[in-house]
């Protein structure tokens, strides 16, 4: 008995170190583009080290700016394997168990805030997870990345009439998170995520995404091809179904559009020797969905190093006149102007001496110098004393 439990630990070993060498050749992340994906790892590590040393390959060769991650059970073997990563760094809520969690590129992700929503006890019922929310900046343009582990299991029929029914609780779920972006960020670049465990392909009555599919022209379900298309690109190969999604909002179609965005599943398993049978053992049920957004405008990073000091826009997104207001300690040579996303400057809105204390100057978007200027995202910049100590986003909608 023990010769044989000692010759199956080297056949673990070596099948182990085969697939590893073929993880490293995935592929996806550029410098050119910043890219999400999501992921349920299925209750990591599935299969002890021999999963942290696969996943820890996989997520160096894809190269991914942001993992969003379902299903983390051990934290400490999570938080090992990460440490472990140069340039990347984790967050989770919890100490002993992780289930959503967040790994990203220091490098080029600044971390605004991280957060959860829908905690209370009302919401219990449509959230058994409370989605977890990343607000980051990438290269000075701000993004809000929705992580969701929705409720499993069903029969594929929503009943309204009964709170608890499975498709109940992921259509109720659905529309809370529309209705939050729709009242708390209706002008931000959103991506909500995650395994959403149901399908895109639901004929009404009994699509859970349906309110969000009617409302086209301010989301999009980014893999809604890959739904449609054939099951061998679906997430979830064991039933087989897609119940892995990205969804973005319409800040973000343009830049989806471009030639070199793009989402997929990552067939891991296409790497692995034993195929989506070894990946299923050692890794995940689920297969990751990835997305790659280029952006239209290429940004001037030199541009968005700065330091900061309490400045503030106020409206923001505004029309036609907004206030910007700073403080300085002393009386002191302020220039404020405003720049757009290639770090060209655009106005000049104040280039003086003024006195210590709080100030405001105004924007005013239908002056003869700024009819020229069309809607989209601008940076204010304010240089004290000829140096800069604030550069922050403004929407201006004409």
């Amino acid at each position: 008995m023990l010769k044989i439990l000692g010759l199956f630990s080297v056949i673990i070993m070596i099948t182990t170190d085969i697939y590893s060498q073929s993880l490293s050749d995935l592929s996806f992340g550029s410098d050119n583009s910043i890219e999400i994906m999501t992921w349920n790892i299925e209750w990591f590590p599935k299969n002890g080290q021999s999963t942290v040393d696969s996943v820890s390959v996989i997520l160096q060769a894809l190269d991914i700016d942001i993992y969003a991650l379902q299903e983390i059970s051990d934290t400490t073997m999570f938080k090992q394997m990460v440490n472990d990563i140069e340039e990347y760094d984790y967050y989770f809520l919890s100490s002993w168990f992780g289930g959503l969690a967040y790994v990203y590129k220091t490098d080029v992700i600044e971390i605004n805030d991280i957060y959860e929503i829908y905690t209370e006890e009302p919401y219990w019922r449509p959230f058994p997870r409370s989605p977890m929310v990343m607000d980051l900046s990438y290269l000075g343009q701000d993004f809000y990345i929705i992580n969701n582990h929705f409720k499993a299991f069903g029969d594929g029929y929503l009943d309204y009439d009964d709170p608890w029914d499975e498709e109940t609780r992921r259509y109720d779920a659905s529309n809370l998170l529309k209705e939050y972006i729709d009242t708390n960020l209706p002008f931000e670049n959103v991506i909500v995520l995650g395994d959403l465990n149901d399908i895109l392909t639901d004929e009404q009555p009994n699509n859970v995404f349906q309110n969000i599919l009617d409302d086209d022209e301010n989301y999009l379900f980014a893999d809604i091809d890959i739904a449609n298309g054939p099951s061998s690109s679906w997430s979830y190969p064991n039933w087989p179904s897609h119940i892995d999604h990205i969804l973005i909002t319409n800040e973000l179609i343009d830049d989806f559009s471009n030639q070199e965005s793009n989402i997929q599943t990552m067939k891991i398993s296409d790497y692995m020797a034993g195929g989506f049978y070894g990946y299923d053992q050692y890794i995940s049920d689920h297969y990751p969905v990835a997305l790659k957004l280029e952006n239209n405008t290429e940004i001037d990073k030199d541009f968005l190093n700065f330091s900061q000091i309490e400045s503030l826009v106020y409206p923001n997104p505004f029309n036609l006149r907004t206030a910007i207001k700073f403080s300085i300690q002393n009386h002191s040579e302020v220039e404020l102007s405003i720049y757009n996303l290639k770090g060209q400057k655009i106005k000049t809105l104040a280039q003086k001496e003024f006195s210590e204390g709080t100030h405001s100057v105004i924007w005013n978007g239908n002056d003869e110098s700024s009819k020229s200027v069309s809607s989209g995202i601008y940076y204010y910049k304010l240089s004290v004393n000829g140096k800069t100590e604030a550069i922050k986003k403004c929407l201006f909608l004409k």
